[in-house]
């Protein structure tokens, strides 16, 4: 005996096990994380690849290290507090289960830290080291809510650490090469339909069943895996003067075998039920490991940079991301078995960005920025763990020089979200299982980042 449609609402749960590194939509479209430098913040990373101004310039483009002539230490931290509201518009019950409340906002308060350290050997040559989070936060609904058979917590924690070196062939041109070591760590969880499961074995067995009698009943899934992988970066850096810079990079894509397990805790039943619920709890609910392989996407950037006079610079940048790496995700049981192959359908994205930088006297500089950012999502793929949607970014910031050795950032962005609309009863569709989540997400981000840098 089975519970055809269960399956696949057990497999929601392990289906979203990488995509949704970006369960907290509120930064950077998708699901990776932009804060890299408070620095760059203030002017919504507009020139990232150009500016070259500090150590950061590790992340943004690794040519630039050869602007930074003294070894150079930044460290910055950033809050990220991402918020998201769905608004039930027309959800239906899953199967002898009450709809359920909108789930409260299921944002939060985020830390992402960042570390770089760059050293110029000679006039040509510099090396470096990061140290980010380029995916992640956590996005948490509340308990019973319309949802809950698709996704109530989704967490993710990332560590990317990156090695370069820079070298100038000539005094206007600069090459740089890096190389990335990624670690992933992520948790879900969500409930199961655990009253529909057994009304679905009884009919299967010709038991009658009358669903008030199985009204309620949830199970729990949770969803554990972690992986390493590596990939690696290149980046141009051309002076086309004193005070103007044109540069290139390119971050590769990164290839993730998923490794984990997923977990159930299956309610107990009244001894009638024994039977239908050990058929369930064999055949659908049972914890196994679990495997899923997935390209991360690769990004290129290309970014201008001009020191207008002694007060004022420009910049511009337009990010690629080649989303569309991202088409299937298909999970696999220890057996061999498939337990869901889900059609996410990916498009590719720009983001793209315009900054200035106002230096009032020699201490004391402003900063400010906008920036358009694509969604990788369609509107027909949208799901409860990434209910994502095209963005603006309106960015500020601040920088004080303390002497020759220190200086101070501080950057703030505030990112609208573009309202999103939701019609979901999971993959392949199914409301007795799932529920229909139909309705509308408003989403908004608040960032306020603080970094320090230390020349030595």
């Amino acid at each position: 005996m089975r519970a055809p449609f269960v399956r696949p609402s057990i497999a929601n749960a392990v289906a979203v096990l990488t995509l949704a590194l970006g369960a907290a939509p509120g930064h950077t479209a998708g699901f990776q994380i932009n804060e890299t430098s408070a620095s760059g913040l203030g002017n919504a990373f507009a020139g990232g690849a150009a500016a070259a101004e500090d150590a950061t310039t590790l992340w943004s483009n690794v040519a630039g290290m050869s602007q930074i002539r003294t070894r150079q230490g930044v460290a910055a931290i950033h809050l990220v507090t991402p918020s998201m509201k769905f608004r039930n518009e027309a959800s239906v019950a899953a199967a002898a289960q009450a709809l359920g409340g909108d789930g409260g906002d299921a944002g939060g308060v985020n830390v992402v830290p960042n570390l770089y350290l760059v050293a110029p050997i000679d006039k040509d040559w510099s090396i470096g080291l990061g140290v980010n989070a380029p995916f992640g936060l956590v996005t948490e609904y509340d308990n019973g809510w319309i949802g809950r058979f698709q996704a109530i917590k989704s967490s993710i924690e990332t560590i990317n650490v990156n090695p370069g070196v820079s070298w100038k062939p000539a005094n206007n041109v600069a090459l740089g090469l890096g190389l990335n070591f990624q670690r992933i760590e992520a948790e879900f969880t969500n409930q199961v339909n655990y009253a529909g499961a057994l009304l679905t074995a009884a009919a299967q067995a010709g038991v009658p069943l009358a669903p008030a009698t199985v009204f309620g009943l949830e199970s729990s899934a949770r969803v554990e895996g972690s992986d390493n992988a590596w990939g690696w970066n290149a980046g141009v850096l051309w002076s086309l003067d004193d005070n103007t810079r044109i540069g290139a990079h390119y971050r590769s894509s990164i290839d993730y075998n998923i490794s984990g397990s997923v977990k159930f805790a299956n309610p107990a039943v009244p001894p009638p039920l024994a039977g239908l619920a050990g058929a369930v709890n064999t055949l659908v609910l049972f914890d196994s490991d679990i495997t899923s392989d997935v390209k991360l996407p690769a990004i290129f950037n290309l970014s201008y940079f001009r020191m207008l006079d002694s007060r004022w610079d420009v910049m511009a940048d337009a990010q690629w991301t080649k989303w569309a790496s991202i088409q299937n995700l298909t999970f696999v049981r220890s057996n061999g078995s498939v337990l869901q192959s889900t059609p996410e359908n990916f498009r590719d994205t720009w983001k793209v960005a315009i900054g200035a930088n106002y230096r009032y006297n020699s201490e004391w500089m402003w900063r400010g920025g906008l920036a358009l950012d694509q969604s990788p999502v369609k509107t027909e793929f949208r799901t409860p763990r990434l209910p994502d949607a095209d963005r603006t970014w309106l960015t500020g910031g601040v920088q004080y020089k303390m002497g020759p050795n220190f200086k101070f950032d501080f950057g703030a962005a505030y990112v609208w979200v573009k309202e999103a609309s939701i019609n979901i009863n999971g993959s392949p569709p199914s409301t007795a299982a799932y529920g229909l989540l139909n309705g509308k997400y408003t989403s908004n981000t608040v960032i306020a980042s603080g970094q320090v840098s230390y020349s030595f």
